[in-house]
């Protein structure tokens, strides 16, 4: 359809063989108006491209990541930031692997395998305890 579009030197199959996978698109902390393409209960908290990218590596998959940012990421963050792009097809439009026939098999593969992360299953400790005992403090600020 776009002639002029630019391609990645990796993207040799053409724009259609690769698919954008923006960290968003898995995100359960956001809401389908803010970008969410997966139900929230499949979905995973704060991912980063680093971890999609490890998940579609080990999974044999053609990753690349790409410093760009959601239209929709109001958050300029270098944590929220990068576009994961994916080889779906190759370039006489077969499959890669099977078991991923479309973007949205990729982003539930990628949702269910990111909470098996070790960097994940290691920091199993939430900071919202603290974050609660700080607005507490704030507030005790206020009626002195």
């Amino acid at each position: 359809a776009y002639s002029t579009a630019q391609r990645h030197p990796a993207d040799t199959a053409g724009t259609t063989a690769f698919v954008c996978l923006y960290p968003v698109y898995i995100n359960s902390k956001k809401t389908l108006a803010e970008g969410r393409r997966i139900p929230a209960q499949k979905a995973v908290e704060n991912p980063s491209c680093g971890e999609i990218r490890d998940v579609l590596s080990a999974a044999g998959m053609n990753v690349y990541v790409e410093n760009k940012m959601h239209p929709r990421e109001w958050n300029r963050d270098v944590q929220f930031r990068g576009r994961v792009r994916v080889q779906l097809k190759q370039a006489d439009g077969s499959l890669c692997q099977d078991k991923f026939k479309s973007r949205k098999e990729v982003m539930v593969y990628v949702a269910e395998m990111i909470p098996k992360l070790k960097t994940r299953t290691q920091k199993s400790g939430g900071g919202d305890p603290g974050s609660q005992q700080g607005e507490g403090g704030k507030k005790k600020k206020k009626k002195k």
